[in-house]
């Protein structure tokens, strides 16, 4: 019998805030769902939007953002610039038929542990509410289809 389903989450967490409030929550034991794989970058103004497409292409469910709170970036106007990469990466994934809830954006300072978890928690239940993605299968079908009409 095969294994229920579960949605595969990358997030891209800012090494001075999100990523601190993630090891918050961890050693304050909070519990949230282990469905996420966490990538510590050190701004979310240095995350390229390739990352978010190469999540998707390679099987993820669901892409989830965090950084400072705007006004707190430890590198001023980081998070704004995040901002404007976020919308325009929402733009490209609602063209190719993707979604918008499978990607989110977050503001979480290092001291909300708390917000971590709840967010988490709910960016699992709602791309668990949408079912999978599978971009990879998806591929291999337009492929298929490409090729038939060849």
């Amino acid at each position: 019998m095969p294994e229920p389903w579960e949605p595969r989450i990358v997030a891209f967490f800012c090494n001075w805030c999100t990523y601190t409030a993630a090891d918050l929550a961890g050693v304050s034991r909070m519990k949230y769902a282990p469905n996420t794989r966490v990538v510590r970058v050190m701004c979310s103004g240095r995350m390229d939007p390739q990352f978010v497409y190469d999540a998707f292409a390679r099987g993820a469910d669901g892409v989830l953002i965090g950084g400072c709170h705007p006004g707190d970036c430890h590198y001023i106007e980081g998070n704004y610039k995040a901002l404007r990469r976020f919308r325009m990466i929402r733009r490209v994934l609602r063209e190719m038929g993707i979604e918008e809830a499978r990607c989110r954006l977050e503001w979480i300072s290092a001291a909300e542990g708390e917000k971590v978890r709840r967010v988490v928690n709910e960016m699992v239940e709602e791309v668990r509410r949408l079912g999978p993605l599978d971009l990879p299968g998806r591929a291999a079908e337009w492929d298929e289809e490409v090729s038939a009409h060849a």
